[in-house]
């Protein structure tokens, strides 16, 4: 197995906008009916509900600004998105943590909160509610709010509620949902220049097809053996392909590792004990590089040509959308899991 080092000095936190010096942030625009779109949950989740929210700003008419101020990766209150991503807004959430206009009112004065406080306040016995969201987000159907800030969360994306309103609106109408959210991802997930580099440099020289495998390990675990059947079938045809591997798991990647040749990774951290390694306090040496590493390998495995994974996790949904990677060249191993597959059809509905 090779492993790719880009040999990196560690990241200091600078705003992903190459264009523009660290730190220069935009004025408020004069008029701005923002969107905030807070987070939780990891990368895939939060990029896909983030298309949701940024497509419920556009269909009210309001300006999405994306708050990843969560503790993902980096202490409480550090806005990650804009650290990953070129951010084609750029306006700080934090400009908005005072306001009191605010929809729903149960943010009024508290946007600098997230949405795991605010449900242990107002909802402390429905943290696992797949409805909960509703009580912290604007409406998906029906008219904007007055209130001058809006306020998005989901756990999970929900572009299917908004259908209806995605058929009355010339600018969605007639498009796929997948093509619809590919769209956004291209537009407001767009890495920093480093994290480019890295994959651009990570698939010099390698002959096609390449296989992209993506084994969740750690708080939730894909079944390895499925993944290995898939793998050995796929490369019975395709013997002379390389194999891009992107886990979580120390053990995951040791087990593929052992089975299969020419498999490459990118040097990261990996979870010994299947704890997730994404919040904040998790000990890591660099946690913003360690969150660029996450976005590495969703990117390079939407570079693949084949994509082998479960459907159940996003973060390989949001790899198969970024790459256009077309369904006949994805083996879904859970695709026949019927609890996988009602709780994705639940989920996308609730």
């Amino acid at each position: 197995m090779s492993t790719v080092s880009d040999a990196r000095q560690s990241l200091r936190p600078s705003p992903a906008n190459d264009t523009a010096p660290a730190g220069d942030q935009a004025p408020l625009p004069h008029g701005v009916r923002p969107l905030l779109i807070k987070a939780k949950g990891g990368l895939g989740n939060r990029m896909l509900a983030g298309v949701t929210g940024v497509i419920l700003a556009q269909l009210g008419g309001r300006t999405p600004v994306i708050d990843w101020r969560d503790g993902l990766y980096l202490p409480e209150g550090t806005n990650l998105y804009p650290l990953l991503f070129r951010d084609p807004v750029r306006i700080d959430p934090a400009c908005y943590d005072g306001s009191t206009c605010v929809a729903p009112a149960l943010w009024s004065g508290r946007l600098a909160e997230q949405p795991v406080s605010i449900i242990a306040r107002h909802f402390p016995d429905r943290h696992s509610s797949p409805f909960i969201y509703r009580r912290l987000s604007i409406p998906l159907a029906g008219p904007d709010p007055l209130a001058r800030v809006g306020v998005f969360w989901s756990y999970l994306p929900k572009l299917a509620r908004l259908r209806g309103r995605l058929h009355a609106d010339r600018r969605f109408d007639g498009r796929s949902l997948d093509a619809i959210t590919q769209d956004m991802l291209h537009r407001y997930f767009t890495p920093n220049d480093r994290v480019r580099q890295t994959v651009s440099r990570l698939f010099a020289g390698r002959h096609r097809p390449i296989i992209g495998v993506h084994i969740r390990f750690t708080d939730r675990k894909v079944p390895l053996a499925k993944i290995e059947r898939a793998l050995a079938k796929l490369r019975e045809r395709s013997p002379a392909s390389d194999i891009f591997l992107a886990t979580d798991s120390a053990e995951a990647q040791a087990y593929i590792a052992s089975r299969f040749k020419r498999v490459f990774t990118i040097d990261k951290q990996l979870a010994e004990d299947g704890a997730a390694l994404h919040y904040s306090g998790t000990q890591m040496g660099d946690p913003l590089r360690e969150a660029e590493n996450a976005v590495i390998d969703m990117f390079a495995l939407a570079e693949c040509d084949w994509l082998i994974h479960s459907r159940h996790s996003t973060f390989s949904v949001a790899a198969s959308l970024i790459g256009g990677i077309p369904a006949k060249r994805q083996i879904d191993v859970d695709r026949l899991n019927p609890k996988v597959v009602v709780k994705r059809w639940f989920q996308a509905l609730a």
